[in-house]
């Protein structure tokens, strides 16, 4: 999968994504991160890249032609059939969630566009951009950490990028809950101990207190989650205090009956 950003900062976004596993992702060729310096397309001759916005108020609103000639660059350069989606990270937004990153993992390339200072004129967002999508509600300086972050959750579902898909099923939120808590060596660390069911070895056992701790996490810090999978409670009951659903009878049997009646 390939990845553009279009940023007036490019060191900002190579050195986040150039570390750890993003960075290996790269290096193994499953992934593919370029970053387009927009200053690079100013034509103005001191590379002027915003200005000051229509209708007064504070700050500075980037223009739109170093945008738009960026976009262009990068666009005449992809091969025919590729499929893309251009992106503008702001607060606007639609609200970034897991959902959204495996949504994006239908398109061969994602363009970025990261904004700064008061944000971007409106005509080339209208122009060049598909979605806008907002990581929470809250401002960052830019759109660079942001696109960061984006681009991370989607490259971490690629095939390769993790161990298996077992790195990612189990996690909060990817579950559907938040994660169960995780312990390693050593077994006493400031006097506490480790859960003993955990050096117990009986797996079963092992996986329902993993549950019923992700359970307990998740309707103390996040309850909006379990209304949405409320099966996942209902693993924790009892057998015998499971409703049981009644048997449904066969068309042809009830016919049957009433015949033989």
């Amino acid at each position: 999968m390939k990845f553009d950003v279009m940023t007036l900062f490019p060191n900002m976004v190579r050195d986040v994504l150039a570390e750890s596993i993003i960075g290996r992702a790269q290096n193994g060729g499953i992934i593919e991160i370029d970053c387009h310096n927009i200053r690079d397309y100013s034509i103005d001759k001191h590379k002027k890249t915003d200005d000051t916005p229509y209708g007064g108020g504070v700050g500075m609103v980037m223009t739109c032609q170093p945008i738009y000639d960026c976009y262009k660059d990068i666009v005449s350069k992809i091969p025919e059939g590729e499929s893309k989606r251009v992106i503008y990270m702001s607060p606007k937004g639609r609200l970034f969630s897991h959902e959204v990153a495996k949504e994006l993992l239908d398109y061969d390339r994602l363009i970025f566009l990261c904004g700064h200072y008061e944000g971007v004129d409106q005509r080339v967002l209208d122009e060049i951009v598909d979605e806008e999508i907002s990581i929470g509600d809250y401002v960052v300086t830019g759109g660079e950490i942001p696109a960061c972050i984006v681009i991370d959750a989607v490259s971490r579902l690629l095939d390769g990028v993790l161990a298996s898909a077992e790195s990612y099923e189990g996690e909060s939120v990817a579950s559907g809950i938040l994660e169960y808590p995780q312990y390693t060596k050593p077994r006493v660390f400031m006097d506490r101990e480790v859960p003993e069911i955990l050096l117990s070895g009986h797996h079963k056992k092992i996986a329902k207190w993993r549950l019923a701790e992700a359970v307990k996490i998740t309707r103390e810090r996040r309850p909006d989650l379990l209304l949405k999978h409320p099966e996942i409670e209902e693993e924790l009951r009892p057998k015998s205090g499971r409703k049981k659903k009644k048997p449904t009878v066969p068309d042809d049997e009830v016919q049957t009956d009433e015949i033989i009646n």
